[in-house]
């Protein structure tokens, strides 16, 4: 919280200061003892105005830091195409839910066993010794209802209701790489950082040589030589700074993306890592089979291609149904009905579709088998390598930490001590800062090196 108090101050000293400047003139003016009196007092009215500003604070709005937990959070909740999966899970069970289906009825009516000849439709009376005749013909309705096979609905039920669970596990996979792609963009993020935590450190050290370098010359001590090259790597250190702090924007604006908010919201990121210890890991083919949801979605599809080869297989059962009919007779006729039971009996050539359907659903499960061996013995080997890769690059980062920067630091400590001492040169000098900074560049991108080696392998056992 940042007060108001400086500001005041200077406002009040000028307010002094204005006062004796026009001390001269309130004297010789006649009424310059009353005038000068509140020139000398009138602090009394204005002070309790300054002692309330003083208690209004000034906040200064800091960045929001998001640990990459939260960002992934972010990124599961909000990022649109999860949100697609979403709804198309949903249409999928909503669909299933008319799995059980009956066949509709039919419903049939009109004429039936109708003669032509209209006259004979309302029958003859007894005349003579022709006994009396009914009506010929009559008007029909009649419904029919094939009742459904209940294996043949199960299994359609199942089929409609595992559809979903492909799209489940895509949504799975999409999310895996949208965390990959995440977790790469915040730990180079974070590498930026400790670059520019560098550049800080290195452009005290520069100034430092200049501003030594300068008092020596002007003073006939030191040679400046290295003066000039010191000036230009602080230009060089400055022109880095202004690309690392795009590159902090673009990585800013790429991580918003993902987490589908404004894209140049402002918030910063926590510079602490962890580097994780897969070394002694087995990279087997079961450990993919349960881990990648890429394959457990080809799992699912086998699932679905043996649920589909049943409902061919209960398309080809006998399916039964009824019909009942209701006859209406012309000429005073007694009204008849008609009851019968109905089978559709599947024959050889009513079921060629169904046992071609069969056979390439059977190839099928075998191409999707193989896809699935392919996929893990790919993905067994990429682990294998990015863990030999990683246990090389963490050997080298623990060189840089345990051996290399230790002793150069030491030996520029060592040279500035002596250039202090008039001892050493400004331009050894130079050489020291000069290997110990491109030093401690060259750890920072092997450090990046090894997180990025450890999100690669994250993505591929599919680790959060």
């Amino acid at each position: 919280m940042i007060r108001l108090s400086n500001v005041l101050i200077l406002l009040v000293v000028g307010g002094e200061d204005t006062a004796h400047g026009t001390r001269s003139r309130l004297v010789s003016s006649p009424t310059g003892k009353l005038k000068r009196f509140w020139r000398r007092n009138s602090f009394l009215f204005y002070f309790p105005i300054f002692l309330f500003i003083l208690q209004i604070p000034v906040h200064k709005v800091s960045a929001q830091t998001m640990e990459l937990p939260d960002v992934l959070d972010s990124i599961q909740h909000s990022y649109p195409s999860l949100k697609m999966y979403d709804a198309e899970v949903q249409s999928l069970d909503a669909e299933a839910a008319g799995a059980r289906n009956w066949a509709p009825p039919q419903v049939s009516a009109g004429f039936w066993m109708t003669p032509y000849n209209t006259s004979l439709w309302n029958g003859m009376k007894a005349n003579g010794n022709m006994p009396a005749q009914g009506g010929m013909g009559s008007f029909m309705v009649g419904v029919e209802q094939m009742f459904p096979n209940k294996k043949y609905n199960d299994a359609n039920e199942d089929y409609m209701k595992a559809m979903s669970s492909v799209t489940k596990e895509n949504k799975k996979a999409t999310l895996n790489n949208l965390f990959a792609a995440a977790k790469k963009n915040y730990y180079e993020w974070v590498i930026i950082e400790k670059k520019l935590s560098i550049l800080d450190e290195s452009e005290k050290l520069l100034h430092f040589m200049i501003t030594n370098a300068e008092t020596r010359y002007k003073n006939g001590l030191g040679k400046i030589s290295a003066y000039y090259k010191a000036k230009a790597s602080l230009g060089n250190i400055q022109s880095m700074r202004v690309e690392l702090e795009n590159e902090i924007s673009q990585k800013r604006i790429a991580l918003n993306t993902l987490m589908n908010r404004d894209k140049l919201k402002d918030f910063s990121v926590d510079t602490n890592y962890v580097t994780k210890d897969y070394s002694s890991m087995v990279f087997d083919s079961t450990l993919f089979y349960n881990n990648r949801s890429d394959i457990k979605a080809i799992d699912k599809n086998i699932e679905l291609a043996y649920l589909k080869q049943d409902i061919e297989k209960q398309s080809m059962k006998p399916q039964f149904g009824v019909q009942y009919s209701h006859m209406f007779r012309y000429g005073n006729a007694p009204m008849m009905f008609d009851l019968m039971g109905t089978v559709k009996i599947p024959m050889n050539w009513s079921t060629r579709t169904n046992k071609a359907n069969i056979e390439s659903l059977n190839f099928k499960t075998q191409s999707l088998e193989e896809q699935k061996a392919a996929m893990a013995n790919e993905y067994s080997g990429m682990a294998y390598q990015i863990q030999q890769d990683i246990t090389a690059k963490k050997k080298q980062v623990q060189l840089f930490e345990n051996n290399i920067i230790p002793a150069l630091q030491k030996n520029y400590e060592s040279t500035q001590l002596g250039y202090q001492q008039n001892t050493e040169e400004l331009f050894e000098l130079y050489d020291a800062w000069e290997t110990l900074n491109k030093t401690q560049l060259d750890y920072i991108n092997q450090l990046q090196q090894l997180l990025s080696m450890q999100v690669e392998l994250e993505k591929l056992l599919e680790i959060k």
